[in-house]
């Protein structure tokens, strides 16, 4: 049990997720901005921020993750830019991860 100065209580958060402690909201910043600006498709046209949630091939992910990894990898060896590549490489891991986890809950709930 927790008891605040205010006398409230709550139970201990030993065993709860701690997003505020696992998570860099300055990273989580750059990525926003990132996904954002990435927004603008070469029609012109502005697609919604969530687009990615319809569902794009993990085969796409994966090539593409390759290329922003080597990006980033280049980057890294030469001095470089390594922001674009890093945000990138995040993305397409999301995603994919998001289309894996997906699919294994899929597969959970029909047994």
């Amino acid at each position: 049990m927790r008891t605040f100065d205010t006398g409230a209580t709550r139970n201990s958060d030993k065993d709860k997720l701690d997003y505020e402690a696992f998570l860099s909201p300055l990273v989580l910043r750059k990525y926003a901005e990132y996904l954002h600006k990435h927004r603008k498709q070469a029609d012109g046209s502005i697609r919604a921020g969530d687009d990615w949630q319809k569902g794009i091939p993990l085969n796409e992910y994966m090539k593409s993750g390759w290329r922003h990894f080597m990006s980033w990898w280049s980057g890294h060896r030469s001095g470089g830019e390594v922001e674009e590549a890093l945000m990138g490489l995040l993305f397409n891991v999301m995603g994919y991860a998001h289309e894996h986890l997906k699919g294994k809950e899929k597969k959970e709930r029909s047994k």
